[in-house]
């Protein structure tokens, strides 16, 4: 299985692992982490992504407005002053396949601009011009599905069956991208992991993920550091870590073919071992 994104094209005959950079003050893991005197800092942003990518990274995904709950909502502009220069920043530096994480089309249009290869949508388009600029962009595109918005998305989630509505939900999304003329190795579909949803959701949707896209459409798991773990195994943001790299094992063995982390190298090595194991070396 191979995804077009931009000018490069990304083999997931194996699992590969997309690191996070989040170029935002609050996010709930390294929000604030590449901030000098309260400014975003690019060479702090760069040495983030040298180090995933020589951890072995195959995507950088930058973001640059927080979706964890209850998270204050940034302006176009905003994000657009947090993404843009970063993106284009890796992209004279690195040959690395960069995703932007933004529902915002000024946001996809300017990244396409200046060298990202990937949309990554917690929203699946759904913004005004969303699809449009998606589509337009001749990108590869990452499509999530999250009941209702960051800011009341864990008030009180709730669905007649979690797997069929989240796999009914991203085949209507996957429809109006080839509507638009998108071809389905640009397509890439994510249950969105605590977007709206309970332990137990989340829990049973890791239990059937392949049931969530068809055969020929890889599924991305973002699964780091997720407050489910910390409920689940009493473990703080810093405590996630053994927990996180158990929930990637297991999302690979289900078969997602990229998994989105904060922790590059360590999940590195579990894919690495896994794929040792299960080739019978």
């Amino acid at each position: 299985m191979k995804i077009i994104c931009g000018n490069h094209t990304l083999d997931l005959s194996q699992p590969v692992v997309m690191g996070v950079l989040n170029t935002t003050p609050d996010s709930f893991s390294d929000g604030g982490n590449y901030y000098a005197s309260g400014s975003l800092d690019l060479t702090l942003a760069l040495q983030r992504a040298e180090q995933m990518l020589s951890e072995g990274a195959k995507i950088l995904d930058i973001g640059g407005e927080s979706t964890r709950p209850g998270a204050s909502p940034v302006t176009e502009q905003q994000e657009l002053d947090r993404v843009v220069p970063v993106v284009e920043a890796i992209k004279a530096n690195f040959d690395a396949i960069i995703s932007v994480d933004t529902s915002t089309p000024a946001v996809m249009r300017e990244s396409a601009a200046v060298g990202a290869g990937l949309i990554n949508d917690v929203r699946a388009l759904e913004r005004p011009g969303a699809l449009e600029a998606a589509a337009e962009s001749g990108l590869a595109i990452c499509l999530m599905h999250m009941q209702g918005q960051p800011g009341t998305m864990q008030d009180d989630p709730s669905y007649t069956d979690v797997v069929e509505d989240v796999a009914r939900y991203l085949q209507k999304r996957v429809d109006l991208c080839i509507d638009l003329g998108v071809t389905r190795n640009r397509l890439i579909l994510d249950p969105g992991f605590g977007f709206g949803k309970t332990d137990e959701h989340n829990l049973a949707l890791l239990r059937n993920l392949s049931q969530l896209a068809p055969s020929d459409m890889p599924i991305l798991a973002g699964l780091s550091r997720k407050s489910m773990i910390g409920r689940l195994l009493d473990r703080d943001v810093d405590g996630r870590l053994p927990g996180s790299l158990a929930l990637a094992m297991l999302a690979a063995q289900k078969g997602a073919r990229i998994l989105r982390v904060h922790d590059v190298a360590e999940t590195v090595d579990v894919l690495r071992m896994q794929q040792l194991v299960c080739s019978e070396i």
